[in-house]
């Protein structure tokens, strides 16, 4: 397993390069540039000259790449132009937090929920639960998030009034202790948490069904039940783990969509997270963190892929990475 997962290690770094540069073409192919927002409409060629040459925009692009890839190398991964010259990499390192709070609550409350609902949807099929799950997680995939964000905004925050409708915690409060300030944030959580969970829960359901189906037809199972074992040791202690490969799978390859997914969210919601600030270098052409982001995301892929791969020999043993 340890040799395995240092030459998965080492396989991201050819995938990370042509990623990186990949990105960069298309970045730099986008219409405009990082000066329309920098500067005065009035202001004269000479001057916008100087400044292209300053930021190195003069150069041609393999040339750039490279001067960006170098410093990559050695952990910076440029300047933001929109947050006046300050490090890529801070600027994420204090976004990430929310973002992490918000994806991986996410994760939690989606794979609690959607396993065992995906386990009773199998065992009981074509009954009215069964129907009635397989509805509900077609709606949960098919609704967009941002619909779903506004009616949550609407419904719980204007309408009922019972959960905030922005932001992390309550401008301008002080809290007195840990408690109180993971309470406020808490209430916060609710709403960006459900909206982004809804999807995740509906689709995590779908492939747990699927599989459970697949899996509870084998003949091992037939023999565990002729053996006179309990149906709830058939079916959790000898079919889901089997089942759950598939789930694994598309946990691991969730991660990079989740942090994707929350950029919607976040938006919404105004979550102070990497979504929102995705979507501000967006607006400003920020070339340095719209490269930075997308960095972080494609390292999220890759591991996200060699998790599920771990994941695999976690739950079912006889996988063996040589």
């Amino acid at each position: 397993m340890k040799q395995y997962i240092i030459r998965r290690l080492l396989q991201m770094i050819p995938t990370l390069i042509g990623t990186t540069f990949i990105v960069y073409v298309i970045i730099n192919m986008a219409p405009g540039s990082p000066l329309s927002h920098m500067i005065d409409p009035t202001i004269s060629q000479e001057a916008i000259e100087r400044r292209k040459e300053q930021l190195g925009l003069d150069r041609p692009l393999l040339q750039r790449y490279g001067t960006w890839l170098t410093e990559a190398v050695q952990g910076n991964l440029g300047y933001s132009t929109r947050y006046r010259g300050r490090l890529v990499t801070e600027l994420i390192q204090g976004r990430l937090g929310p973002t992490i709070t918000l994806t991986f609550s996410s994760i939690l409350v989606s794979f609690i929920i959607a396993v065992p609902i995906g386990v009773i949807s199998a065992t009981r099929q074509y009954s009215t639960l069964d129907y009635s799950v397989v509805v509900s997680a077609i709606a949960g995939v098919s609704i967009p998030v941002f619909f779903l964000g506004i009616v949550l905004v609407w419904l719980f925050g204007f309408t009922l009034g019972w959960f905030p409708v922005g932001g992390m915690s309550s401008a301008g409060v002080r809290h007195p202790d840990f408690f109180s300030f993971a309470a406020d944030v808490g209430r916060h959580l609710v709403l960006p948490l459900v909206t982004l969970t809804a999807a995740n829960t509906a689709r995590f359901v779908r492939f747990t069904r699927s599989s459970m189906l697949e899996v509870i037809r084998q003949d091992y199972v037939r023999t565990a039940r002729a053996k006179g074992l309990s149906e709830q040791v058939v079916i959790y202690r000898h079919a889901l783990r089997n089942a759950l490969l598939p789930v694994v799978t598309i946990l691991g390859l969730s991660l990079p969509f989740l942090f994707s997914g929350a950029i919607i969210t976040e938006s919404v919601f105004a979550w102070p997270g990497m979504g929102t600030m995705l979507i501000e270098s967006v607006s400003q052409r920020d070339y340095g963190l719209l490269m930075g982001i997308n960095v972080f995301l494609a390292v999220l892929v890759i591991l996200g892929n060699l998790l599920a791969d771990i994941f695999y020999s976690v739950v079912d043993p006889r996988i063996r990475y040589d």
